[in-house]
């Protein structure tokens, strides 16, 4: 697919929680719990707001079609400020500080004062309605061309548990919002792009690290096309993938008006109960219904079931729309042999509405009232292809592809929040933000003064286990033992079921210094981990392991070891140095160093062969 070809025009937006000791707006801490520990619980309704300019946003107007209960959990380490019983404090200063080293790295200007603003959010992810947001900078620069438009900074919302239940204790962690130009114009250019930020957001150490932490949501056009957001790609490697997805979508919805305008198709503007067609139905989810609605789309045969996207047909689009009303979609005639409706139902039901084969027809399910409401929306759908693809906000699927959420909001989502006091930036604030050094300067750094391998110095700079690197090497510990046991022997042993989540850095750093100053050979490490994980304390695992053995007590086991496998030395020679090193190293118990394990077996064996 040639991507400029089709006009692909996209950006992104990166959303990355920081790694602060309190929340945005109060002073609660930013870890998160298990929710089965919550100590308390609330319920909620939330409405739209009229914006200053008299209107309600058309997002937020959606959201309210479906009137829902939210259910919230607090606890200990949450507050009236995430309850929305008690104003906000302050704009946290550590989290500012952070945004402002982000913009200083992309060279990007601060605003003179800080001021929050609220951003209209009803879908039950916030208490109050709204999430705050604030912007901080502007006008930033890529290293590979394009733009940094703006950084913000913004309380991540409560995190959803299942349905319309939510857990308060992530509402309110800082996150920095990082929005570039559509200046993409290959999936590939938003994956590097991502990347990128994602690099330049932990150089400054001071962001958290794992799934759910940072998210991107990402702007995608093609030539007439239209700007589709989509939101909370978390996997970057899926970034490259969800852009081609959304240009096939968007083609194909093209595609599909060209055929439909020559068609000379047409949405029927009435809708029809048609339960009583479907009486004796043999399927299960239409004899369920309590009440059947369809209507006409002109000309559409064969194109509500035409794909769209891997999995996504013009159907899943419209049922999309349809599920806003709180139903579970809709049916149309391009696969309702699917659902276990027969043929001469299909034809009774045609031959009722007295449509042609060149027709198609939607069914809605439901109660009386979602009925209504889902056929509006419905045919508010089909008409939208009659004119291509819609400015939508949509949501990411298993594997790449996309399903609607909401319209793109507008002007009217964003108004003033009054509870929180501006924060100027001042020439000598801004001269005070210092440029972090970038992780890939760190990896060279590593490779040229420390010695390092260029693949494990780029492992070890990326590593979430950095700072303990750090801790090792201005601990004395050689740089190339600190990396092997941090990014391989603990990776291994977790592989293995230790439960290394229970090796403290300060365990970690305990043994290796035991290593460093001879007390244990290198090779006890792993046994000495596995010891500590399982309850034992750091100092004394360490000093169980301590001592070695004697030379003599080496050449001792060696010789045993190698009397009794005499046929295989004979046979095998020096070759049999490598299979006999790791029994000599069991035998031992990792007290002896295996160089000087492979120094005394050698002697060995080229003494009986």
């Amino acid at each position: 697919m040639d991507f400029k070809a089709l006009g692909l025009k996209a950006g992104i937006e990166i959303h990355q929680q920081l790694d602060t000791a309190e929340k945005l707006f109060c002073h609660c801490p930013t870890t998160l719990q298990k929710t089965e520990e919550h100590t308390g619980e609330f319920f909620r309704y939330l409405h739209a707001t009229v914006s200053e300019m008299g209107e309600i946003d058309r997002a937020a107007a959606e959201e309210m079609m479906d009137r829902r209960q939210f259910h919230y959990l607090t606890y200990p380490t949450t507050c009236l400020v995430e309850n929305d019983e008690e104003p906000p404090a302050p704009m946290n200063r550590e989290a500012l500080g952070i945004a402002l080293q982000v913009a200083k790295t992309f060279a990007m200007h601060p605003v003179e004062q800080v001021h929050t603003m609220r951003k209209l959010v009803i879908d039950g992810s916030n208490t109050s309605g709204f999430q705050r947001t604030a912007l901080v900078a502007m006008g930033g620069a890529l290293p590979h061309g394009g733009d940094v438009e703006t950084i913000c900074l913004e309380e991540e919302a409560a995190q959803r548990v299942e349905g319309d239940t939510f857990s308060l204790d992530r509402l309110g962690i800082p996150l920095v919002e990082i929005t570039t130009s559509p200046c993409m114009h290959t999936p590939e250019d938003v994956q590097a792009t991502a990347e990128y930020i994602g690099m330049v957001l932990r150089s400054t150490g001071k962001v958290k690290r794992g799934l759910g932490t940072i998210r991107q949501d990402i702007n995608v056009s093609v030539r007439d096309g239209a700007r589709v957001e989509i939101k909370g790609v978390q996997e970057l490697d899926l970034i490259a993938e969800v852009v081609r997805r959304e240009v096939q979508r968007q083609t194909e919805l093209l595609a599909i008006r060209d055929e439909l305008r020559a068609r000379h198709a047409s949405v029927g503007e009435e809708s029809y109960d048609v339960t009583a067609l479907f009486a004796g139905t043999k399927s299960s989810i239409l004899k369920k219904a309590k009440v059947i609605r369809a209507f006409v789309l002109h000309g559409f045969a064969g194109l509500v079931g035409r794909e769209v996207q891997p999995g996504r047909r013009l159907g899943s689009e419209i049922s999309d729309y349809v599920k806003k009303c709180g139903l579970g979609g809709l049916f149309h005639t391009d696969e309702l042999p699917a659902y276990g409706v027969t043929a001469e139902e299909v034809a009774r039901l045609r031959e009722h509405l007295g449509v042609a084969d060149e027709d198609a027809v939607i069914l809605v399910s439901g109660s009386k009232e979602k009925t209504v409401c889902g056929v509006k929306q419905a045919q508010h759908r089909a008409r939208l292809a009659l004119v291509g693809v819609p400015e939508e906000t949509r949501k990411m699927l298993e594997e790449g592809s996309t399903a609607y959420m909401r319209p793109l909001p507008g002007a009217a989502r964003m108004y003033p929040e009054t509870d929180v006091v501006p924060v100027a930036i001042t020439d000598a604030l801004w001269d005070e933000v210092r440029v972090p050094e970038l992780l890939c300067d760190l990896a060279r750094r590593f490779e040229r003064d420390l010695g390092l391998d260029p693949a494990v110095a780029h492992q070890v700079a990326y590593s979430e286990s950095l700072p303990l690197f750090r801790a090792a090497i201005r601990a004395g510990i050689k740089p190339n033992l600190a990396a092997r046991t941090i990014l391989a022997t603990l990776k291994e042993l977790g592989r293995d079921g230790v439960a290394v989540e229970k090796i403290t850095d300060n365990d970690v750093l305990a043994v290796l210094l035991a290593v460093e100053k001879d007390q244990v050979a290198k090779e006890a490490i792993p046994e000495i981990f596995t010891a500590i994980a399982g309850g034992e304390a750091a100092a004394k695992a360490i000093e169980s392991h301590a001592g070695g053995i004697s030379e003599e007590e080496l050449t001792a086991i060696v010789r045993k070891i190698v009397a009794e496998r005499m046929e295989f030395v004979t046979e095998k020679g020096m070759r049999a140095l490598g299979p006999l090193m790791g029994v000599v190293m069991e035998e031992a118990r990792g007290k002896v160093d295996g160089k000087k394990v492979s120094e005394v077996l050698r002697s060995e064996i080229s003494r009986v062969i």
